[in-house]
């Protein structure tokens, strides 16, 4: 094992002790806030508490040419653990803990390779990723502090990943009018079969864009995630509600779609809302896309890592693309093991990114 994996398993270990699941939000700007002050020396910190559990820990030393971003919270763990998921366990080829893939890992090689190192650096550290109210990336994002490219960790195996989709996540309401179900029924009059006929609709427009690509991906990925109302078998349901959500190709235009899908309600749904967003990587039309997916290219290809496939989770990577930065996924672990229950990242992953990462201080990058 060498020095640069021992000191991030030392690391690791003390980060997965902090209880930093989100939900509650209940993170603070101690506790492993504390312990990355402590761990930078001879970097100029600054903790920011944006509320809700959001807080940011921003950490330059010297004058950087890239910016590595990396999340602290995790997703709440199951009861299908086999043992605390606070407490790290090392395997032979592995090490098991609530966040060691997504994404405390990454974190963990981060302080390990500054601290075997002189070069210039800057991280952000954040802790709302998981709560779908990226404040951190915004306030940042508001300074406008200029970086060649920013490298966001997320288990890409440590590949740099230069395209992924966007999301969109939208709260439906259909109304009807209640009443007995023993008679022929206007097609209005129920809100749930409403709700059934515009999700048969929704999910043949979804075949019909089986053949779009960009990067590699390809189609529109979409799913009803939750359909309520009604009252029993022999009413007419009076109201329903519905959630989906949708995954878009860097090439769609996610305002174009919801005004498709809300086009497919008849009647006119009762209420049509959107309650999240998240840009795809690159952000940008098509042309400004194709530009931006390029330069990550040759950013990654200067640094020497390996560049993998476009994938369809997505990350807070593309908010920096949308605020104007050359921007990457990259970071140790596969996610598939992300947000699982007995969550584990491999030693051999480990090795490859905190060594790439102490390269690219070593140069001065």
């Amino acid at each position: 094992m060498t020095t640069l994996l021992e000191s991030t398993l030392q690391h690791l270990e003390a980060l997965v002790s902090y209880d930093t699941r989100n939900p509650p939000r209940a993170i603070t700007t101690g506790g492993i806030f504390d312990y990355l002050r402590d761990h930078l020396p001879g970097f100029n910190v600054e903790v920011i508490d944006h509320g809700a559990g959001a807080v940011s820990l921003y950490a330059v030393r010297g004058t950087p040419r890239f910016l590595f971003n990396v999340h602290l919270d995790t997703v709440p763990d199951s009861p299908h653990w086999s043992a605390n998921p606070h407490v790290m366990r090392r395997l032979d080829d592995r090490v098991v803990g609530l966040g060691v893939c997504d994404i405390k890992g990454a974190a963990a090689a981060l302080v390990a390779a500054a601290n075997a190192s002189q070069g210039d650096a800057a991280f952000l550290f954040s802790s709302d990723e998981e709560a779908n109210d990226p404040r951190c990336i915004a306030a940042f994002l508001a300074r406008g502090i200029p970086y060649e490219a920013v490298l966001v960790a997320e288990p890409t195996m440590s590949e740099a990943v230069l395209a992924h989709r966007g999301i969109s996540s939208v709260l439906m309401k259909f109304a009807g009018r209640a009443g007995h179900a023993s008679g022929k029924q206007d097609p209005s009059a129920s809100a749930l079969h409403q709700a059934m006929r515009w999700g048969g609709k929704a999910l043949d427009h979804i075949e019909s864009l089986a053949h779009a690509r960009f990067g590699g991906l390809t189609g529109l990925r979409f799913n009803i995630g939750r359909v309520e109302g009604g009252i029993k078998a022999n009413m007419i349901a009076p109201e329903a509600e519905l959630r989906f959500g949708f995954r878009p190709l860097p090439s769609m235009d996610i305002d174009a779609l919801l005004a498709t899908f809300a086009g497919f309600a008849e009647p006119q749904a009762a209420h049509f809302e959107e309650t999240f967003r998240g840009p795809s990587l690159p952000s940008g039309d098509i042309a400004r896309a194709e530009e931006r997916r390029l330069a990550a290219r040759d950013i990654a290809d200067e640094l020497g890592l390996p560049i993998g496939n476009a994938v369809d989770f997505w990350t807070e990577a593309s908010l920096f693309s949308a605020g104007g930065y050359t921007t990457m996924v990259y970071g140790p672990g596969d996610i598939a093991q992300a947000h699982t229950a007995d969550e584990f990242v491999t030693l051999e992953q480990l090795q490859r990114y905190v060594e790439s990462v102490h390269s690219i201080l070593q140069r001065g990058a």
